[in-house]
């Protein structure tokens, strides 16, 4: 895949962070979100590839949302895979709180998981404690891992994890240990990507159950970090389940190494910041345009570049 592709994504990124930004503490989170799935679909129009959406917004019959099997771009160019949320964080954005980002991701055809709507039961940490965690085992000895691994007292380590009931376990596990936890209330694309990036987010691990869909696009982003991930699927019923199965997943205890949610070798990951968050600041709107900050990398190099643009709206009309 060519290097210069990861700018065109990034302008995708860009584009959606900022639709969706009009919205922001607005209290409509439809709104927001469909901001942002037009205008990514916009942008992702003006690109020269064949694109296939792999991880997207819903099925077919739910357009206008960027749909599962949709064909993007303006289908010349390269063929590749691509997982989209246009917007991450939808009440986030909505109410105006952190950690909102616009995310691609791209690839060759077969490197992504076909990951249902479903939830999923993840388990991540960035490069420096790679190669340790088990989802299989306890909490507990999975956090002594992390922070034997990063050399540090458990007490001195960060855990990241959904505000949900359904975590209470965890939680009070974490809590028993004397590890400090930050409880997110959505977003856990960005949490996962944030401990890879330790010494700026303060996030060493992430654990817990959220989408599957973006269990994929976070693997994606550890791919290109030298983090790493498990994942496992917690379908909710018997018709996710057989959507699973129907995607090619037979077996709902199967435990998914980052490597099989997102291959390692041609992967470009791009992610613009809505509001501001643990790696990525938000949309600020300025006289005659915006600031918008974003991450772009790549898995074959391992490069991350950082990129803020300045918008000018009266030459760029569409915002």
């Amino acid at each position: 895949m060519d290097r210069n592709m990861a700018l065109e994504f990034v302008r995708v990124t860009e584009a959606a962070a900022l639709g969706a930004s009009k919205w922001m503490g607005l209290g409509n989170d439809k709104a927001a979100d469909q901001a942002a799935v037009d205008f990514m679909r916009k942008a992702f129009s003006s690109i020269n590839f064949e694109g296939t959406v792999v991880i997207g917004e819903g099925e077919r019959d739910e357009a206008p949302m960027l749909y599962i099997g949709e064909k993007i771009g303006k289908g010349n160019g390269p063929k590749l895979d691509i997982a989209i949320d246009p917007l991450e964080g939808t009440t986030l954005t909505a109410q105006g709180r952190p950690n909102a980002i616009s995310v691609v991701a791209a690839a060759p055809h077969g490197h992504f998981l076909n990951a249902p709507d479903t939830y999923m039961k993840k388990i991540a940490v960035g490069p420096c404690a790679a190669g340790v965690i088990d989802i299989n085992a306890p909490v507990k000895d999975n956090v002594r891992a992390v922070a034997k691994k990063l050399g540090r007292p458990v007490e001195n380590l960060t855990v990241v994890v959904l505000d949900r009931p359904r975590h209470a376990d965890i939680i009070k596990e974490v809590r028993e240990l004397g590890a400090r936890i930050y409880l997110i209330q959505d977003g856990d694309v960005a949490a996962a990507v944030a401990t890879a990036f330790a010494e700026d987010s303060e996030v060493d691990m992430l654990l817990g159950i959220g989408g599957a869909p973006e269990g994929v696009l976070a693997a994606a982003a550890l791919q290109c970090l030298g983090g790493d991930m498990q994942g496992q699927l917690k379908p909710r019923n018997e018709d996710e389940i057989r959507r699973a199965k129907e995607m090619g997943i037979k077996n709902m205890d199967k435990v998914f190494t980052m490597d099989e949610l997102a291959k390692p070798d041609d992967i470009m990951f791009a992610a613009t910041g809505v509001t501001n968050g643990t790696f990525l600041k938000g949309i600020r709107f300025i006289t005659g345009g915006a600031i918008t900050h974003s991450v772009v990398m790549r898995s074959k190099t391992g490069t991350v570049r950082y990129i803020q643009a300045h918008h000018k709206f009266a030459k760029k009309p569409v915002y």
